[in-house]
């Protein structure tokens, strides 16, 4: 029952109040995505609810962020925003993406950061290289992706508060390994239903049953060989099937619970005996990490799969 409603700007939607409160209505969980510049003196549109959150994009620090965006003083702009809004009792989150360029200390600071606002989650994603992006040089592949995260999130700030699922951040670590799920974030637009994903932009479906129907599903994700999907790791393919993996098996849910309950000391032993199937999507990497043995259906082991 999640909505996200992102941009351009939605602010500048002239009817955008009236979109909001048609999807509360609905009693659905409305994140409005924004990079903060109109936010304040749009508030008194809206109604602090908890079907509500400000999503609003900051890609780091000050500095950081105004250089992303290319205008000076936008970081400054969206903090008192985000002031404005918690001031008022709306719900509050940050959208981050992260480049090659990432000093992961400074991040940690960042977060910190954001919590002392009242934010009271973030997303992070790392950038990957998809053709059409006009940048190709801070793009973050693979390898370098979980480098950065595994610095970045090794022995978390316990205050520290994540809108993502325990799993996939272990993925954005190395500790799993999943597979994309192109069907799991539907995306419609002026154009219709967006083919995935839509960083790809393969078009768009007049309808959800045609877009069901006439996608070619199994193209994308890193085993399907295409190259566009190589190095991508974005929670909108991934984080569908981190959220498949916690809840398609009790051991998947089991170990999201000891995900949560131990902040410090990760990876976490998944619990449970050794030879219990589990989702195939719930398949550990990066051997070099102390991680549990789990098995494919069919009984085969992992190690014995990746050897």
């Amino acid at each position: 029952p999640i909505v996200s409603i992102p941009g351009g700007e939605p602010l500048l939607h002239p009817q955008i109040d009236e979109i909001v409160r048609g999807l509360i209505a609905r009693k659905k969980f409305v994140y409005l995505c924004t990079n903060a510049l109109l936010l304040e003196k749009n508030l008194d549109r809206f109604q602090p609810s908890k079907y509500l959150a400000f999503s609003v994009h900051l890609d780091g620090p000050r500095d950081i962020h105004d250089e992303a965006v290319c205008r000076e003083g936008v970081y400054d702009v969206a903090v008192q925003a985000i002031r404005a809004a918690r001031a008022r009792g709306f719900r509050v989150t940050a959208n981050t993406t992260l480049f090659n360029n990432a000093d992961p200390q400074r991040y940690r600071r960042f977060f910190d950061e954001m919590m002392e606002l009242g934010v009271e989650g973030i997303t992070i994603s790392p950038a990957y290289p998809y053709e059409k992006a006009p940048d190709q040089d801070h793009f973050l592949h693979t390898r370098d992706t979980i480098r950065l995260f595994r610095e970045l999130l090794a022995a978390p700030h316990r205050r520290w508060r994540f809108s993502q699922s325990p799993l996939f951040l272990e993925f954005l670590r190395g500790n799993l390994d999943l597979e994309c799920t192109p069907w799991g974030n539907p995306t419609y637009n002026i154009f219709g239903w967006q083919r995935p994903c839509y960083l790809l932009q393969d078009g768009h479906a007049a309808t959800f049953h045609e877009l069901l129907r006439t996608t070619e599903w199994s193209a994308y994700g890193r085993q399907s060989g295409n190259p566009r999907c190589r190095d991508c790791m974005m929670h909108c393919g991934y984080e569908p099937s981190a959220v498949t993996a916690t809840f398609g098996s009790l051991r998947g849910f089991l170990a999201s619970v000891a995900l949560m309950l131990r902040r410090r000391g990760l990876p976490c032993p998944v619990p449970g005996p050794r030879g219990k199937k589990t989702p195939p999507n719930l398949a550990p990497r990066a051997p070099e990490m102390p991680l549990p043995i789990l098995t494919r259906p069919g009984g085969a082991s992992d190690d014995s799969a990746a050897a």
